[in-house]
């Protein structure tokens, strides 16, 4: 989503009903500088909207999602999370202590991906990238109780 205005204007071209509520969902997680899940995104509205509803929520993003607007994946604690498509196209470092997800960019590896289309003809299509260790704060308590 790059701009809200373009995502709802796109949506209505199509056909679907642009609601208040669809409007503040997409708008919150088009501001986010992170991946949300359903439940964080209904947390961040209820200050704005007691009415709107997690169902509400659930239902907006499905619709991102099988639109192209929005990517969905899975956190480590099974629960999926959300993102822009101008956020989605990072790789994510998980950490397998703490849970947290931290983004990060990948162009560095531009040059491996070049290499497996030369080597072996394919093209691939990196939406997400996920790898698992320990983030700053856990890596730093392993030290301490080690």
């Amino acid at each position: 989503m790059p701009h809200c205005h373009t995502t709802l204007q796109s949506l209505r071209q199509l056909g679907f009903r642009i609601t208040p509520q669809r409007e503040m969902i997409i708008e919150t997680l088009a501001h986010s500088d992170t991946h949300l899940s359903a439940e964080e995104i209904h947390q961040r509205l209820q200050p704005r909207s007691k009415t709107i509803n997690l169902a509400t929520v659930y239902r907006t993003l499905d619709l991102l999602v099988e639109q192209g607007y929005a990517t969905r994946l899975i956190g480590k604690d099974g629960k999926f999370l959300y993102a822009t498509r101008q956020h989605s196209r990072h790789l994510h470092l998980v950490c397998r202590k703490c849970g947290r997800t931290y983004p990060a960019e990948y162009e560095g590896l531009q040059p491996f991906l070049e290499h497996l289309k030369k080597t072996y003809g394919f093209q691939v299509e990196v939406e997400h990238l996920t790898f698992s260790g320990l983030c700053p704060d856990c890596s730093q308590s392993n030290l301490v109780t080690s």
